[in-house]
C-alpha cells in the first residue's frame, strides 16, 4: 500500500476542520460566547498543525493510489476526523465523557444523527453549530467518496455507472482538483437553496442556517428539541428541503433541461412518481393524519434523514423499510438503494413470466433507458441485498446483549446502517445512548461506517490483507 500517499490525502481532509473552527471562533468573538472559544482554538490549532505535518509527511509520495488505499483513507478520514470534531463536546462545560463525544462527532459525521444530548434548548449554541457543521462536511465527504472513489471500474458495486454523475467518470491528475471544486460548489449551492427554502417558511436564521445543514447532508441533529418548535406553520418548507437531497444532486442542474431530465435522471423520476403514489395511498390508508406530515414521514425515511412531526402511531414498520430503500445513487442517502431495489424485484418479476411464459421476451433495461440488466449487475444488486441483512442480523445480536429488546434492536440495527436518526417516527426515540455500555458504543460507531462504505468494501479489504490479491 501506498502509506505516504494515503497520509497526504488524510491530510487534505483535516484542513476543513480547521475552517469549521475558525468559523465557530468566529461566530464565538461576534457573539460573547468566550466559554467555548477555548476549544475550538484547540481544534484549529491542532488540525491546521496535523494536516501541514501529513502532507509534509508525504508531499515526495506517489500520488497515486489504488482502491485499496482509497479505502484505507475512507475509513481513517472518518476515525481521525471524528477524533478531532470530539475535542469541543469533550472540552466543553457539559462533563462529557471521552466516550460519549468521540460517538457523538462519529454520529455527526456519517450522518445518523444518534445523540448523547437530552436537551438540546440547553446547549451552547456554538456547540450548536458545530454539531450541524459536522453533519455537513460529513456529507460532503460521502459525495466526493461516492463520485471519485466508488465509481471504481474494477469494483463497481455501488453501479454508478448506471446514473449520471455530472460527467465526472474519468479521473486524473489535472482534473481532479476541478472535480472536487465543482462537487464543493453543487453542494454549497444546494445548501444556499435549502437555506433560502426554509427562511421563505419564517423559520429563525439560527434554527435555518443549522437545518440546512442537517438536511443537505440527510442528517438528524436539530438546533432545537423537536421540529415543533421550528416549524409552527408551512410544513410544505421542510418537505420540499428535505426532497432535494434524496434526489441526484445535479438533478436540479438539468431540471429545466427536459431532454437532459428524461435522459439522465430516469433513476430520480421514478423515485419521485414513487414517492408521489406511495403518499397518496398511506394518506389514504391512515385516519386522522396530514397529507403533509405523511410527505415529509416518507421523503424523511426515503433520505435517510429522520426527523419528523408525527409519533410512530402508524406505519412505523413501512418507514423503518423505506429507510433501508434509501434514495438515489448519487445522493447522501444510505440503505440499499431504489435502484438496487427496482433491479432485483424486475428480475424476480422477469423469472416468474419466464416460468409462466417461456417464450416471452423480456425487457431488461434499466427505466426502459439504453442500460440493461447484465448477470453483473443483479448479481452485485443482490450481493449488497443479502450484506445488508447480514449486517442487521450481526448487530441486532449486540445490541440484544446490552438489555435492549429484540424489536428495538432491529429497529436500531436498521437505523444505524442507513445512517437515520432514531426519531420518534420509529418508535425508537426513548433509547439513551448514554447509558449504553461503551463497547456497544464502539460497535455502533463501527456500523455507522459500514452504512456508509458498506460492508463488502470492508470485505474487499480483508480479502486484500489476509490474501494478498
Amino acid at each position: 500500500m501506498n502509506y505516504k500517499a494515503i497520509i497526504f490525502y488524510l491530510g487534505l481532509f483535516i484542513f476543513p476542520l480547521s475552517a469549521l473552527a475558525f468559523l465557530n471562533i468566529l461566530y464565538s468573538t461576534y457573539f460573547d460566547y468566550f466559554l467555548s472559544i477555548e476549544s475550538y482554538t484547540i481544534t484549529f490549532f491542532l488540525t491546521l498543525i496535523a494536516g501541514s505535518f501529513f502532507c509534509f509527511y508525504g508531499k515526495n509520495a506517489l500520488k497515486k493510489v489504488s482502491f485499496y488505499d482509497q479505502l484505507v483513507l475512507i475509513i481513517l478520514v472518518y476515525f481521525t476526523s471524528s477524533i478531532f470534531i470530539s475535542l469541543p463536546y469533550y472540552l466543553s462545560n457539559y462533563q462529557i465523557t471521552f466516550v460519549d463525544a468521540i460517538f457523538e462527532s462519529f454520529s455527526g459525521l456519517t450522518t445518523t444523527g444518534f445523540t448523547i444530548f437530552e436537551n438540546i434548548k440547553y446547549l451552547d449554541p456554538t456547540l450548536i453549530l458545530w454539531r450541524s457543521s459536522s453533519q455537513w462536511i460529513g456529507g460532503l465527504y460521502f459525495i466526493i467518496f461516492l463520485i471519485i472513489i466508488f465509481s471504481n471500474n474494477q469494483y463497481n458495486f455501488r453501479l454508478n455507472h448506471l446514473v449520471y454523475t455530472g460527467n465526472m467518470g474519468s479521473f486524473s491528475k489535472s482534473n481532479t482538483k476541478n472535480i472536487l471544486l465543482q462537487i464543493f460548489l453543487v453542494y454549497s449551492l444546494l445548501t444556499l437553496l435549502i437555506f433560502v427554502i426554509l427562511n421563505l417558511g419564517d423559520v429563525r436564521l439560527f434554527n435555518s442556517l443549522n437545518l440546512s445543514m442537517t438536511v443537505i447532508s440527510n442528517g438528524g441533529f436539530l438546533p432545537t428539541n423537536s421540529l415543533n418548535q421550528i416549524f409552527l406553520s408551512d410544513k410544505y418548507i421542510l418537505a420540499i428541503a428535505l426532497l432535494i437531497p434524496t434526489i441526484n444532486i445535479f438533478f436540479l442542474f438539468n431540471l429545466f433541461n427536459k431532454k437532459k431530465i428524461i435522459y439522465n435522471h430516469q433513476e430520480d423520476l421514478f423515485l419521485l412518481i414513487f414517492i408521489l403514489a406511495l403518499t397518496l395511498v398511506m394518506f389514504y390508508s391512515f385516519k386522522n393524519v396530514e397529507i403533509s406530515d405523511v410527505f415529509i414521514d416518507i421523503v424523511s425515511s426515503i433520505s435517510n434523514s429522520g426527523i419528523s412531526f408525527t409519533s410512530s402511531k402508524n406505519g412505523a414498520i413501512v418507514f423503518i423499510f423505506l429507510c433501508a430503500l434509501g434514495g438515489s445513487l448519487i445522493s447522501n442517502s444510505s440503505g440499499i438503494k431504489f435502484i438496487r431495489i427496482y433491479i432485483l424485484v424486475k428480475t424476480a418479476a422477469a423469472e416468474v413470466i419466464k416460468l409462466v411464459r417461456p417464450n416471452n421476451v423480456f425487457n431488461n433495461t434499466i427505466f426502459y433507458s439504453e442500460k440493461k440488466v447484465d448477470n453483473q449487475i443483479i448479481n452485485l444488486s443482490f450481493l449488497v441485498f443479502i450484506s445488508f441483512f447480514i449486517s442487521i442480523f450481526i448487530l441486532s445480536s449486540i445490541l440484544v446483549l446490552d438489555d435492549i429488546n429484540f424489536e428495538n434492536s432491529f429497529k436500531l440495527s436498521i437505523l444505524t446502517l442507513t445512517n437515520t436518526t432514531n426519531s420518534s417516527l420509529y418508535g425508537v426515540s426513548n433509547i439513551n445512548f448514554t447509558n449504553l455500555l461503551s463497547s456497544t458504543k464502539l460497535f455502533l460507531i463501527i456500523f455507522m461506517i459500514i452504512g456508509k462504505i458498506e460492508l463488502i468494501s470492508i470485505l474487499i479489504l480483508f480479502k486484500k490483507i489476509f490474501f494478498k490479491e
